[in-house]
């Protein structure tokens, strides 16, 4: 399979439009699913996907294959759902450098909602993130991006990264106290 899809991206690389749209073909879905958990309308996910697509066969050449073609492909879309959310005024606000934390590593690693809080809850949740928190907690956990990753991305230092992946998460967490009653207690 390797070698099938080296021949189809040396293929691109040629400007063989059958080649081209093979590949389109192979990852248009899943590329459009990463750009709607960004950008939650389907019309600005498929300019996005298109977008991004534009861009992949345009600077094919500096693909070296040392990550699969997918996980670059899906490096473009994201950088493209992102900087299309930033052209909609939903910009980042980076944290005072000066209040930055370094966050215990062990932190990251404790993930626990209660188990009556449904994969609904936590997606909606998220969205209610403030922008900082939200994008960081998106590449993290649903993207499975780590903190260099995260921070080219975004142009935010790995410690900020780290901070405001914390921070999301505890927001996340108060987020999601179970309801009790008829509110959250």
């Amino acid at each position: 399979m390797k070698t099938l899809q080296v021949d189809i991206i040396e293929r691109c690389k040629q400007n063989d439009r059958f080649a081209q749209l093979k590949l389109y073909n192979q990852y248009c879905d899943g590329m459009y699913a990463v750009a709607m958990r960004f950008v939650k309308d389907s019309m600005e996910a498929e300019d996005i996907v298109q977008e991004a697509f534009i861009k992949a066969f345009a600077k094919l050449n500096q693909y070296k294959a040392e990550v699969t073609f997918g996980a670059w492909l899906k490096r473009i879309v994201v950088n493209k759902a992102i900087d299309c959310l930033k052209s909609k005024k939903q910009h980042l606000q980076e944290l005072d450098q000066v209040h930055l934390k370094v966050v215990d590593e062990s932190y990251e690693n404790e993930w626990l909602v209660d188990d009556t809080i449904t994969l609904d809850e936590v997606k909606d949740a998220i969205k209610k993130l403030p922008d900082k928190y939200r994008y960081v907690v998106m590449l993290y956990l649903m993207e499975g991006y780590d903190h260099q990753e995260i921070s080219e991305i975004l142009k935010i230092t790995e410690v900020a990264s780290r901070t405001q992946l914390s921070r999301g998460k505890s927001k996340l967490k108060e987020l999601l106290i179970p309801i009790k009653n008829g509110t959250r207690s």
